[in-house]
């Protein structure tokens, strides 16, 4: 039997908002998200490449999370990432998922012409996320003058728009550029058809005081313009800022924010996905089944062969353990009050049933016989004093937590005399 709590406004008091004690509001706008783990997250120095096999398997995931559109690869780098691009965007129209498509490119034909030839043979509008460096030290290194980036960025968005696909201008190392050079470029770009920009953190460098400052500014240059066009966020974690850097891109009005699983991506990576959910949902701006988010990051740790590191948020195998004495007492009086809310909240601010995961007892040198006598309990094995002495003992003489099979063959052990 359950025992009901006080409603959750009256347990937690919440610093977060501007009314603490008022509960969490449902956010009045959508959030999108883009999923880069296919194609910017396989730049990661250490990643293996998925199958085909392997990357279809993590579309429908994408698909179950609610995931809008993925990047479904660099159909330019060669035969066979075009075979792979068109492998994705022919499943999603077969199998008629609501995820749409995008392909990166730089401001080239060449680029741009693949992403025509799998968006005509798969029928699927794909839209062409077309780059290039905008910022000084870029520009230096390029030896490329602001015209001749003029250039190259009218000439693609035109020659995209004129074969049909939707268009996403990207200028890379935004968040190093001058305000001028990005007003240049972008108000080219949309005045030649793109409808949809993105302002990328490429190299990790912006702070979330930053990053609303340059959405802002975005929100002035595409206002200015006249046109229906919607703002995106890419950010990178250089410098641990991603998650970060990334809320703050929403509450500053993007329209969509891009993200990688197990924020695998180039050098530190990208922004996690599975974080950025996380972080939607509990902020208010979502709502929906994510009990598949482990699923999720396990196929493409194990695709990629990056391995979950055991600490890791949401996903990891410690995220929502505990042995400490104190913390695993709180949140077995929660579950022992049958109040599966309240244990998921007690000692963790992230509620694990939400995301397909549970709390776990553990037992180790720093628990107490509470613990014991709980992890007997919930394998209905009968908790004589002499098994909760020896385990206890047992658990207090080692340097870590003990593991399940440990405290099995204790408990199998003949009772003392």
């Amino acid at each position: 039997m359950t025992t009901p709590h006080p409603e959750e406004k009256d347990l937690i008091y919440d610093w977060n908002l501007d009314e603490p004690t008022a509960g969490r509001p449902m956010q009045d706008r959508h959030v999108e998200l883009d999923d880069e783990t296919l194609r910017d997250g396989l730049q990661n120095p250490s990643v293996v490449t998925p199958t085909k096999e392997e990357k279809l398997a993590i579309l429908h995931l994408m698909e179950r999370l609610g995931i809008d559109a993925l990047d479904i690869g660099l159909p330019g780098a060669g035969p066979k990432h075009a075979e792979d691009a068109l492998a994705l965007a022919q499943e999603i129209v077969q199998r008629r998922m609501k995820i749409g498509a995008n392909c990166a490119g730089r401001t080239v034909e060449s680029d741009i012409t693949p992403m025509v030839e799998v968006s005509q043979k798969a029928g699927l509008p794909i839209e062409a996320a077309l780059f290039i460096g905008s910022s000084p030290i870029r520009q230096y290194a390029e030896d490329w003058t602001l015209e001749k980036m003029l250039d190259h960025s009218k000439k693609a968005v035109t020659f995209a728009v004129k074969h049909g696909l939707p268009v996403m201008y990207v200028t890379e190392d935004t968040t190093r550029a001058h305000p001028e050079t990005l007003r240049t470029l972008y108000t080219a770009a949309i005045d030649c058809g793109a409808r949809r920009v993105c302002l990328c953190d490429t190299v990790g460098h912006a702070t979330p005081a930053g990053v609303r400052r340059l959405v802002e500014f975005m929100r002035g240059v595409v206002e200015k313009t006249g046109a229906k066009v919607r703002i995106d966020w890419h950010g990178h974690k250089d410098r641990g800022l991603d998650i970060a850097n990334t809320m703050a891109a929403v509450e500053a009005g993007v329209n969509r924010v891009h993200g990688a699983a197990l924020g695998i991506g180039e050098r530190a990576g990208n922004t996690p996905m599975e974080l950025i959910l996380c972080n939607l949902y509990l902020y208010g701006y979502i709502h929906r089944d994510l009990t598949a988010v482990g699923d999720y990051c396990r196929a493409v740790g194990d695709a990629c062969h990056v391995p979950i590191p055991h600490n890791y948020p949401l996903v990891g195998q410690d995220a929502f353990e505990t042995g400490t004495g104190v913390h695993a007492a709180a949140v077995i009086k929660a579950l022992k009050k049958g109040d599966r809310w309240l244990a998921d909240r007690i000692y963790s601010g992230v509620p694990a049933t939400e995301f397909g995961r549970e709390q776990h007892i553990r037992v180790g040198p720093m628990s107490g016989r509470s613990n014991v006598l709980f992890w007997l309990e919930k394998r209905r094995i009968p908790a004589t004093d002499d098994l909760v002495d020896r385990i206890f003992q047992a658990a207090k003489a080692s340097n870590r937590m003990l593991e399940d099979a440990e405290i099995e063959k204790i408990c199998a052990a003949p009772a003392r005399k």
